[in-house]
């Protein structure tokens, strides 16, 4: 693991890291890249730490095996350029494995643009012209990668792209040119293709801009408000890393001078964004596993700096150091996120269940975004500026504070007795059957300090197969049939009354009548360490068993208990450590409309650690037609970092539980909570169905 020689505690009294830190840490991460780098003619190609779902695919027909191929090279090059870019900037001297790091940049990126040579990364139309298949809007990975390599020559201008000659540069310009103007795709890569013609235009190439503005129309319609687009049919951290990276760039770039109208709607969106972005992370930094290419650990820090592209940029400076250093710390300051010096395919060790077929060894180092904070000078504030407070100190004992951002669908609460941020998010919609997505996206939540867990191989003799139960998920078995469906569509309702209402479908598939059979409502409330949930089943097939579980929880030498409590409730507690040894505890009550409780050991399916632990509450609703078994299903999950035991009333919450309806079911009207702390609760599904939005 990465170990900072400089810290400096009055500076940085969170993180103790400062700008010396941070170099450290470049140097640490590109000495192990450079240590597959033998000759100053090799190519930036990685040690593959995965090889069954990555490129390039051992069984690809020979055309896309040399595309991909082609793709390995220039995206290994261009990711760690933006590790390196801003470092030479700074040591333009700087050597690793005995290369000068500025001479090899400058050689491999020419290379790379250069038609005929070796390694080549190919024109669009080179590369069209292999693709057998010609078809004529087929867009190339090489069009991300040139915007990598473009604010990497913008970082380094004075050590690599000044000194090239005009020949040489007119060779990459060209290069990039074919990109820039080629076909992309309608979400966040449009901003690839915009950066590239920024950049060209600012270094007197002519481009078309009536193609720069349809790009920069389209980027400002897939905004939602509260700092947030819409990537594809959803939202993650592209939001942050690419949208709210690249804007405020493109701003500084172009927009300002070119289109002022279009830029001052990126300063706004970006600026929106950092009114809440803070409290997305945790009381250490740490940054939530969701979304897509987690590969990518904490480039979600980038958005930060991008910030400060800005004319009018309105990011806290010592707060966005202190969260960037502390993410920083998250994957660095641990042994097992590199493998022989090269970032793991994963998110912390080796992880293949989070992995897309669309990256290769060189892809994590998209990570490098967050290393673009050393374009900064020394001076600037957000090297100079003491680390801040954040919402934790600001919170009193025990308590919560709860971010609602209605736009993209998500909400944060940051706990102050556990220091952790829990993600409960909506507006999810995945192809049915696709579990890959929906661990990505779909769990009731996310939680900073216990990322997701995928589909368990289950390990101890339990009367539950594989499948039946998933970490933070309800799982729908049709007793019949004995058919199991997860869900896979979330449709956010909003809050009200301090309770988040949503509500999620099994197997939904809009193409087919009747999609929207077997649902459930889903009600939150969030408590000091965790989440509450009052869900609602609505049914239409029965008999079927639900199963819920808790969030995946490390198990290396766990202990496990087994409680009861008022109101019928049983709970089981997890006290144990995770892979560094770190105390972790965990517990799950289930009261009203579960039966009984269980859990189950698994292997390989936890990013933390080899073996793990899924709690879980089980619930039957078995004759057709009958209000007079349970609706409502009433559970909690909390979490600490101790091994403190949890008090009584934070095991068990609940003093009263009250459900207003004729048959006390819970199947119209209120149901009712009178916690021990002294709220009371009434959650009522009545009305949500005018308010479900995707």
């Amino acid at each position: 693991m990465f170990k900072p020689k400089t810290t400096d505690f009055d500076l940085s009294p969170y993180t103790g890291l400062t700008r010396e830190s941070w170099i450290e840490a470049g140097e640490y991460i590109l000495d192990g890249i450079f240590r597959h780098i033998k000759d100053f003619n090799d190519p930036v190609v990685l040690k593959r730490t995965e090889t069954e779902i990555t490129y390039p695919h051992k069984n690809a027909p020979k055309e896309v095996l040399e595309l991909e191929k082609k793709a390995e090279m220039f995206e290994g090059l261009t990711r760690t350029f933006f590790i390196a870019a801003p470092m030479i900037h700074i040591n333009p001297s700087l050597v690793c494995n005995n290369l000068n790091l500025r001479e090899y940049y400058k050689k491999q990126i020419l290379r790379a643009c250069t038609s005929g040579d070796e390694y080549c990364a190919g024109t669009y139309e080179e590369l069209q012209a292999i693709d057998k298949f010609r078809d004529p809007f087929r867009c190339f990975q090489q069009t991300v990668e040139t915007c990598a390599l473009v604010i990497g020559l913008y970082l380094s201008k004075e050590e690599i792209w000044d000194t090239y000659t005009k020949a040489e540069k007119d060779v990459i310009a060209a290069f990039l040119s074919s990109f820039a103007k080629a076909p992309t795709v309608p979400q966040n890569w449009r901003l690839f293709n915009m950066l590239d013609m920024a950049f060209l235009h600012m270094e007197g190439y002519e481009i078309n801009k009536n193609i720069m503005r349809d790009h920069a129309q389209a980027i400002l319609n897939y905004y939602v408000g509260d700092g947030w687009y819409r990537d594809g049919m959803g939202f993650d951290y592209y939001s942050c890393w690419a949208f709210n990276v690249y804007g405020p760039i493109w701003s500084n770039w172009y927009g300002y001078e070119n289109e002022p109208e279009i830029a001052a709607k990126f300063e706004e969106h970006s600026n929106k964004l950092m009114e809440t972005y803070a409290d997305f992370f945790d009381k250490d930094g740490f940054v939530n596993m969701w979304g897509r290419s987690n590969i990518y650990r904490n480039a979600a820090t980038s958005a930060f700096d991008a910030n400060f592209f800005l004319k009018n940029h309105k990011c806290n400076p010592g707060l966005a150091r202190r969260i960037s250093s502390g993410a920083l710390m998250q994957f660095l300051g641990r042994d097992d996120t590199f493998m022989d010096g090269v970032l793991t395919i994963g998110f912390y060790k080796q992880f293949s269940p989070l992995v897309q077929g669309y990256s290769c060894a060189g892809s994590p180092f998209w990570m490098g975004k967050a290393f673009m904070c050393l374009h900064l000078p020394k001076d600037h504030p957000f090297w100079t500026e003491k680390e801040a407070e954040s919402t934790f100190e600001k919170l009193g004992k025990g308590g919560v504070k709860e971010t609602v951002l209605n736009g993209p669908g998500l909400v944060f609460s940051n706990h102050e007795a556990n220091g952790e941020t829990i993600l409960r998010t909506g507006k999810v919609n995945n192809s049915k059957n696709d579990l890959h997505r929906t661990w990505n996206y779909g769990k009731l939540a996310y939680n900073t300090k216990y990322p997701w867990e995928a589909t368990p191989v289950i390990i101890n003799e339990v009367n539950i197969k594989s499948g039946e139960v998933e970490s933070m998920q309800y799982i729908l078995k049709d007793v019949t049939s004995g058919k199991v469906s997860s869900t896979n569509v979330t449709f956010y309702c909003g809050e009200k009354d301090g309770v988040l209402y949503r509500r999620q479908y099994f197997d939904f598939d809009i193409s087919i009548e009747n999609c929207w059979i077997q649902g459930i409502n889903l009600a939150d409330v969030t408590v000091p360490y965790g989440i509450l949930r009052i869900d609602k089943h609505r049914l239409f097939r029965r008999p079927v068993e639900f199963t819920l579980g808790s969030y995946g929880f490390p198990d290396n030498n766990t202990q496990i208990k087994e409680l009861s409590g008022p109101c019928n409730a049983k709970a089981i507690v997890f006290k144990g450590y995770d892979a560094l040894g770190n105390e972790k505890q965990m517990a799950m009550t289930a009261y009203y409309g579960f039966e009984s409780m269980g859990y189950i050991k698994s292997a390989g399916s936890n990013p933390d650690s080899e073996k793990s632990l899924i709690a879980y509450a089980k619930m039957s609703v078995n004759t057709m037609y009958d209000a007079s078994e349970p609706y409502v299903m009433i559970s909690l999950c909390i979490t600490k970092e101790s091994h403190e035991d949890f008090k009584e009333e934070d095991l068990f919450p609940i003093k009263e539980i009250i459900n207003t309806d004729s048959a006390g079911t819970g199947s119209y009207g209120d149901t009712i909570l009178k916690l021990r702390d002294g709220r009371e609760v009434c959650v009522n599904f009545e009305g949500i169905e005018a308010n479900l939005t995707l």
